[in-house]
């Protein structure tokens, strides 16, 4: 199996820090809440390409009206019936084909976003779980510091490995 698809992974990632900060501000002072966004970005640019293709709609229904009106200016016979059937049909195609368009290219861009966010969680995850294993290890260091130390001045450390919760050939 090819790992062309592989994640690459970086430097930056790598760096883990031993415990996560849970101490309160300075002065006492409440964690500064975040703003209220305004506008989220992609939701205007979803706002703006409906409104397109409202503009689009709109544009077609006007020159269909156009057609119509033209049809029943200069009387309505079966050669003017054929001729605005020859002017709707494209018209209602452009529609429908611009609509198309537009839904796959959107979809195309919320499977995007979908991949990058679930990118952006699974990085997450992996420095997480690399920051799991950072603690565990200090954790596991401490613990045998801690024993060692016990069993040099001839103390018992069974009730602190049995606290710990380890196997009995652990130290």
């Amino acid at each position: 199996m090819s790992d062309a698809y592989a994640r690459p992974t970086s430097d930056e990632t790598a760096v883990t820090t031993a415990m996560p900060n849970f101490a309160p501000p300075p002065d006492g002072q409440p964690s500064p809440a975040t703003p209220p966004k305004v506008k989220d970005p992609a939701e205007r640019r979803k706002w703006s390409s409906d409104l397109r293709f409202m503009l689009v709609v709109l544009a077609a229904i006007v020159a269909l009206f156009l057609a119509f009106a033209l049809l029943i200016a200069f009387s309505p016979t079966g050669a003017a019936i054929s001729a605005l059937a020859i002017i709707a049909a494209p018209i209602a195609t452009m529609v429908a084909a611009y609509y198309g368009i537009s839904l796959a290219l959107r979809q195309v861009k919320d499977a995007r976003l979908a991949a990058e966010a679930s990118e952006t969680r699974a990085r997450a995850a992996e420095q997480t779980a690399r920051e799991s294993d950072a603690w565990a290890a200090q954790m596991e260091s401490g613990l045998r510091v801690a024993v060692a130390k016990l069993k040099a001045v001839a103390q018992d450390t069974r009730d602190v490995e049995r606290a710990a919760g380890t196997p009995d050939d652990f130290f």
